[in-house]
């Protein structure tokens, strides 16, 4: 019998993993010996395949990129089965953490989305390297954050500009030292602190332009 999630939670999993293309993989192989080292008796996965044959699932709506290119959204689905427990596991094929587009899909590229659904999909319902995900996901948070200019400080900036100042200040740097390497004076430099709080009245007063009043 298959060991319970909060076990095969705390294997550790990290030596078996790889970086590829920008995110860390887990050898599906290497998945399936352990859940059988771990009580399974049965473990397989198989492509789950569309009205026409096929594994991968697209959209018939096309997209265009930043560059004009068009492309489409594509999915794919494997059906896993550990013992008596069977689901469906379904993501988009994608490439480390970029989705694949038409121009370089490949029966390659579909199966390495679908030995990576297997593992997530184990991880979700065994605990079997799910802190793997969970560390992806969060990454993933923190890009799409990062995307995110209304949640970005620009006096963030200036804090982190006035720390590595005061950094080089203590490594011995004097501020006529410092302007020297930046081609500035000293006045120069001092005066680039007082930038942020002229961008961010500027960002104040360019949002409050009224445009009904023209």
């Amino acid at each position: 019998m298959l060991k319970e999630y909060k076990e095969l939670r705390k294997i550790d999993v990290s030596e078996w993993t790889e970086k590829r293309d920008n995110a860390d993989y887990l050898n599906w192989a290497k998945v399936v010996d352990l859940l059988h080292e771990n009580g399974a008796e049965k473990v397989y996965f198989e492509p789950v395949v569309n009205e026409l044959g096929s594994s991968l699932y697209m959209t018939t709506q096309e997209y265009k990129d930043s560059k004009g290119n068009t492309n489409r959204v594509y999915e794919t689905a494997v059906r896993i089965v550990i013992d008596d427990l069977e689901f469906i596991q379904r993501g988009p094929v994608m490439n480390g953490s970029n989705p694949v587009k038409d121009d370089s899909m490949s029966q390659q590229r579909l199966w390495n989305c679908q030995t990576r659904l297997f593992v997530k999909g184990v991880a979700i319902r065994t605990g079997l390297g799910f802190d793997l995900w969970l560390k992806e996901e969060f990454k993933n948070e923190k890009d799409n954050w990062e995307d995110d200019l209304s949640k970005h400080d620009i006096f963030k900036i200036k804090e982190r500009c006035q720390q590595i100042y005061t950094k080089k200040m203590k490594e011995g740097l004097t501020t006529k030292e410092i302007a020297e390497k930046l081609h500035k004076t000293e006045d120069e430099a001092k005066a680039l602190f007082s930038y942020f709080d002229t961008l961010s009245n500027f960002e104040r007063d360019l949002s409050n332009i009224d445009t009904k009043s023209r």
